[in-house]
């Protein structure tokens, strides 16, 4: 499976394959347009309370903490889950973010989880 992550204020590319929003609200300043989106799926973002928990929280094991309960609320959300695998079992996938956090944000831990669920 070939999945990138991308800042949706990046420049869209040919490379980018599918190219997939995966947070719950709209990215502010961006154009439906010039996104260049295949699909937007609210339901692969983290629930709002979770979001909310990790900006508040950036102690020591934060991250991990968001991780972990993150994929608990994915787990929930197999039809989904379900629905990024294949697009990535097609070719390359891009999971489009907002956040400025390239490290750290919720494409991110999506990605890991999709890579560790992922039957061969």
């Amino acid at each position: 499976m070939d999945i990138r992550l991308k800042r949706i204020y990046d420049e869209p590319s040919d490379d980018d394959g599918q190219r997939v929003l995966v947070d719950r609200l709209w990215p502010r300043g961006v154009s439906k347009e010039a996104a260049r989106l295949d699909v937007w799926l609210r339901d692969a973002a983290p629930s709002h309370d979770l979001r909310a928990r990790f900006h508040g929280e950036r102690a020591d094991g934060a991250w991990e903490e968001f991780c972990r309960l993150y994929a608990g609320e994915l787990d929930g959300h197999r039809v989904v889950v379900d629905e990024l695998l294949v697009l990535a079992r097609r070719g390359r996938l891009t999971l489009l973010y907002a956040s400025q956090d390239e490290a750290q944000n919720n494409a991110a831990a999506l990605k890991s989880y999709l890579e560790s669920v992922a039957k061969p």
